[in-house]
């Protein structure tokens, strides 16, 4: 069977892929992310699947918070944001449709007066326009205390970014690599100065489970021959937490008071699924009991933001609110720091070039 979409009941029936396997212990976790999905019942952090962004932050206050979030105008992303604000976040939307951003800003402020929102311009696949938000950004002279790189695209038919890079990998991984690294250095000034906790997430998928056989194919990230829409958005998922794992690693090893964990948000129709709308329609006809509502697929996204029994907790793989364990390739240290290198050797070729 051709797969529509990586879903954990699509993992559970072992159809991804006629030569796709799984181990044993890949496999239960498979089937124990399945029940908790369908029950609803909560894990050891008290929140599960039907938990929403709205519970899992109850009573948290984060007005002495300072936000980015990538793709906060629409999806999740929007309930993300509408949810911190709530909670007396300063969000910084960096979208790169800034119309619909600030439609969304004034579609908040009019259920929240004390909603504290502004809206930069961000094209992910664009290393110059990185750069550009990052120097906007850093001109307000904000703090900025979590990052949330929720922005992406999903099965997109193959095409390259404006710096000549397949577009999944380029905006779903590596603008958001370069955007990282370039907020860095803001991020530890304000926990230094602050004492409170840094935190980066990094939204990926349990697509990631769902890649070319090397996982990352360094060689042929623009092969057109030999791409796969479905592959290729499963290798930029995975990327995404190779990423925050060796961020992670590398926060650590200097002793910075910042966090970097991956989530999992869940299966939730939106925009995203531009590419695919018709099939998305029809397979979720089949798989209904499967999907999340918006409120539900935001929730991971702000219990790793927020949640205070998370502090310290870093290099961390959530789903449903509760810490699973990733795929092999997602949990191997030597990939993670390859990923590293050939990212940030390709980011600076392609802005010396």
């Amino acid at each position: 069977m051709q797969p529509i979409y990586i879903c954990t009941f699509q993992l559970a029936i072992l159809s991804l892929s006629h030569t796709h396997t799984y181990t044993q212990i890949e496999a239960k976790i498979i089937q124990m992310g399945i029940l908790s999905l369908i029950s609803g019942w909560p894990g050891p952090s008290g929140f599960g699947s039907a938990s929403t962004a709205e519970q899992v932050s109850e009573s948290i206050d984060a007005s002495a918070l300072t936000v980015i979030i990538t793709g906060g105008a629409s999806g999740i992303g929007l309930e993300t944001t509408r949810v911190l604000t709530m909670r007396g976040a300063h969000v910084i939307i960096a979208a790169r449709n800034t119309k619909a951003a600030n439609e969304a800003k004034q579609a908040i402020l009019k259920n929240n007066d004390n909603a504290k929102i502004d809206v930069l311009e961000l094209d992910l696949s664009s290393l110059n326009s990185v750069n550009a938000f990052v120097h906007t950004f850093k001109a307000l002279n904000l703090p900025l205390n979590i990052l949330i790189n929720n922005a992406g695209v999903m099965f997109c038919p193959y095409q390259l970014s404006q710096d000549g890079i397949e577009m999944q990998f380029a905006t779903n991984h590596l603008g958001h690599f370069h955007l990282t690294n370039l907020l860095l250095d803001k991020m530890k000034e304000t926990a230094a100065r602050t004492g409170i906790e840094g935190r980066i997430v990094n939204l990926s998928s349990i697509a990631h489970r769902y890649t070319y056989e090397q996982g990352i194919v360094f060689d042929k990230i623009n092969d057109k021959d030999s791409y796969s829409e479905k592959k290729a958005y499963g290798q930029s998922k995975l990327a995404n937490i190779l990423h925050a794992n060796e961020l992670s690693r590398r926060l650590q090893e200097e002793g910075v008071n910042i966090t970097v964990n991956s989530v999992h948000p869940g299966l939730i129709m939106t925009d995203l699924m531009r590419h695919s709308f018709l099939r998305m329609r029809i397979f979720k006809l089949f798989t209904y009991i499967f999907w999340k509502t918006v409120p539900q697929g935001a929730a991971t996204s702000c219990y790793v933001a927020l949640h205070p029994d998370l502090k310290g907790v870093s290099g961390k793989y959530f789903q449903d609110c509760n810490e699973y364990t990733a795929s092999n390739f997602a949990t191997h240290r030597e990939l993670a720091k390859k990923l590293w290198d050939y990212s940030q050797n390709l980011v600076n070729s392609l802005q010396h070039s």
